[in-house]
């Protein structure tokens, strides 16, 4: 199946996904503003929480990137993670390392707390910058 197919599979009502023009710009808006956040999560002399929460909305910034590029959007953040093998050919050695962070990002945005090490966003930054990579 193609990746336009698979992504027309999570469009429709009650779906993550819907079909919406390609908008270059906006896509243009996105990778820059996720390799620049990027570039400063890898500052160690900020906090580790800084650290996470620039690696986290650049990855979601790339990855939303790489969704919009093919002509979609997403009613849900965590999605434009699960379908970066559609979007940016990335397999789950990627997308599981980003979803494990939108589960913590989400339990600290919910909940208030963040349990989160440097190894974790070592990893997270790695991820980022594989999305980057293919979005540039």
């Amino acid at each position: 199946m193609s990746k336009i197919s698979e992504l027309d599979n999570l469009c429709g009502p009650g779906k993550p996904l819907r079909q919406e023009p390609v908008d270059a710009r906006e896509c243009e808006n996105l990778v820059l503003s996720g390799k620049r956040r990027l570039l400063d999560a890898q500052n160690k002399v900020l906090s580790i929480e800084s650290r996470f929460d620039l690696a986290y909305n650049a990855a979601h910034a790339l990855s939303l990137a790489a969704l919009r590029r093919m002509g979609y959007r997403s009613g849900s953040r965590y999605i434009v993670f699960q379908v970066l093998q559609h979007t940016a050919g990335l397999g789950p050695e990627v997308w599981r390392v980003l979803s494990r962070c939108h589960e913590i990002r989400n339990l600290s945005e919910y909940e208030g707390g963040l349990d989160i090490s440097d190894r974790l966003v070592d990893d997270l930054i790695i991820a980022a910058q594989k999305v980057a990579d293919r979005v540039s």
